[in-house]
């Protein structure tokens, strides 16, 4: 056992695939976030164990919720950080590793996450995030990766060239996970850099479907078929009144559709700038 973690009960799963969705740090569009959420929403989950969010989080950052109810404190709801086990439409067990990503003591962290997943014989761990990229949200969201190793990052497809940009803690997971034989890798959706600021579910869905494709697992997509559907809407209605912004979109398209049929993923040095401008306009402390 580990300080750092509270164990309540093993699940009993034979090899369990990991989704790691820690909030407080980049996710364009909330992909990641709302990915997360309607897994939370249509699955039943159960604890498998709470880290310890005095050691980890700083409560000035990420303060606990205070319900009142005429005037009378009926609850205070504390952020966290847990381990869950449910199942997908068809009964495989998984795990969900979801919550407020730590502020401190990230290796310890790290290293009892691992161990956690070493002792429940995890075969995969994927990290959700959502980065912006020069696409066009008249297409359908792209995915890549961040791999362990290189047929992985084949399987999703990855940014061309070197790229050097700040980490989360599911980076050290992913890695240290690697490290102690577990396949690992992150899956990033591509956000229209122009839409990177408001909820963008086309990029949660894509999230949900490679995992899907990855783990052999069924999971559902809730209602983020409709919200992409209205979020195309008022998307299209937003571009329509700007000329610029119509033909900023046209030339996104033909630079996709004039590459390979699966579509090209942007160079490393169109993704740095991209997510540089985008760290700019975050509130200091990332985007919990």
């Amino acid at each position: 056992m580990n300080d750092l973690y509270q164990f309540h009960e093993h699940p009993g799963f034979e090899n369990p695939p990991v989704i790691v969705g820690l909030d407080g740090w980049i996710d364009a569009g909330l992909g990641a976030a709302n990915a997360i959420a309607t897994l939370l929403s249509t699955v039943e989950t159960t604890t498998i164990a709470s880290f310890d969010s005095d050691a980890l989080l700083d409560h000035r950052a990420r303060r606990p919720t205070m319900h009142l109810l005429d005037g009378v404190v009926e609850d205070l709801r504390w952020p966290a950080t847990e381990l869950r086990a449910a199942r997908d439409t068809v009964g495989n067990g998984f795990l969900m590793l979801v919550g407020a990503e730590p502020d401190h003591q990230w290796h310890a962290f790290t290293a009892a996450v691992v161990d956690l997943f070493l002792e429940l014989g995890v075969s995969l761990v994927a990290g959700f995030g959502a980065y912006p990229a020069p696409a066009p949200h008249t297409r359908p969201a792209m995915l890549s990766c961040t791999a362990s190793t290189p047929e992985l990052a084949q399987a999703i497809g990855f940014v061309r060239g070197t790229l050097d940009v700040p980490a989360g803690v599911q980076a050290a997971i992913e890695q240290r996970s690697h490290a102690h034989g577990i396949r690992s890798l992150g899956i990033w959706a591509q956000v229209p850099h122009y839409v990177a600021g408001m909820p963008y579910p086309k990029a949660s869905m894509a999230l949900i479907e490679g995992f899907n494709a990855l783990s052999g697992l069924q999971l559902d997509f809730g209602t983020l078929a409709q919200e992409a559907e209205e979020a195309q809407a008022r998307i299209d209605t937003l571009i329509a009144g700007n000329d610029e912004h119509a033909a900023m979109v046209r030339s996104l398209e033909q630079q996709l559709d004039e590459s390979s049929p699966a579509g090209p993923l942007p160079s490393g040095d169109d993704i740095a700038a991209e997510f540089e401008r985008f760290l700019r306009d975050q509130p200091p402390g990332g985007t919990a």
